[in-house]
C-alpha cells in the first residue's frame, strides 16, 4: 500500500490550522451564498414538528463539523495538488452547509450540539489517518463519506415528509453538491473502500446522529 509523503508541519502551520478549528468550533458560521431556504415562507409548525426540525438539522450541523474536520486533516496529509484543490472546493461548499444548518437550527428555536469539539476532534484525527494511506484510498474515503452522507440526507427528508418547506430546501441543497463531491472524488481515481471499513464508517455515522440529535 502507497504511503504518502510525510507532510512539513511548520509552527505557522500549525497555528493557522488551530485557528481554524476554534473559529468553527466557537464562532459564528458566515456563508458565502444565501441559504436555499431564505425566499421561502416559514410555515406555522407545531412544537412538537420544530423540535424534530430543529433537532434533524442539528445532526446535519454536526456531520458538516465533522465534514470540515475530515477535509482538513486529508489535506494535510497530502501532497497532491488535485486533490487539495478538489478538497478545498468541497470544504467552502461544506462551509456554507454548516452556516446554512446553524441558521436553520436558531430559526426553530434550537441550539447546536455540545460534542461538537469531540467529533471534531475525532473527525480531523480519521482525516489524517485517511490521507496518510495514499491519495486513491483518500479519495475512496472521501468518496464513501459523501454517498453514505447522501444517504443519511434523503433519511431526514422523508423523515420530514412534505412538511416544513425551508428545512427541506437546505437539506436537498445540500444533498445536491454533496453527490457533486463523491462524483469528483470518483472522477480523481477513488478507490473503493473495503466493506468492513464502509461498515465502520456507518456505525460511526450512526452513533454520531443518535447523540447529536438529543445532546
Amino acid at each position: 500500500m502507497e504511503i504518502s509523503n510525510p507532510t512539513r508541519f511548520t509552527l505557522d502551520r500549525c497555528v493557522l490550522e488551530f485557528d481554524k478549528a476554534l473559529r468553527l468550533i466557537l464562532g459564528e458560521p458566515v456563508a458565502r451564498r444565501p441559504s436555499p431556504a431564505e425566499s421561502i415562507p416559514e410555515e406555522n409548525l407545531n412544537h412538537e414538528l420544530r423540535r424534530h426540525a430543529a433537532a434533524l438539522m442539528r445532526v446535519n450541523h454536526c456531520g458538516e463539523v465533522c465534514a470540515q474536520a475530515l477535509y482538513q486533516g486529508q489535506s494535510l496529509a497530502s501532497s497532491n495538488e488535485d486533490l487539495k484543490g478538489a478538497l478545498a472546493k468541497a470544504a467552502r461548499e461544506e462551509a456554507d452547509h454548516l452556516a446554512w444548518s446553524a441558521q436553520r437550527v436558531r430559526e426553530l428555536g434550537g441550539r447546536l450540539s455540545l460534542l461538537n469539539p469531540l467529533w471534531y476532534a475525532g473527525s480531523l484525527a480519521l482525516g489524517y489517518a485517511a490521507g496518510r494511506l495514499g491519495e486513491r484510498w483518500n479519495l475512496g474515503f472521501l468518496a464513501e463519506t459523501e454517498r453514505q452522507v447522501e444517504q443519511h440526507l434523503q433519511g431526514h427528508i422523508e423523515r420530514l415528509g412534505g412538511r416544513d418547506a425551508k428545512t427541506r430546501a437546505v437539506i436537498e441543497s445540500m444533498q445536491r453538491e454533496e453527490a457533486g463531491h463523491r462524483r469528483t472524488a470518483e472522477t480523481l481515481g477513488a478507490r473503493e473502500l473495503p466493506e468492513p471499513a464502509r461498515h465502520g464508517m456507518r456505525l460511526a455515522a450512526r452513533l454520531m446522529t443518535t447523540l447529536s440529535y438529543w445532546i
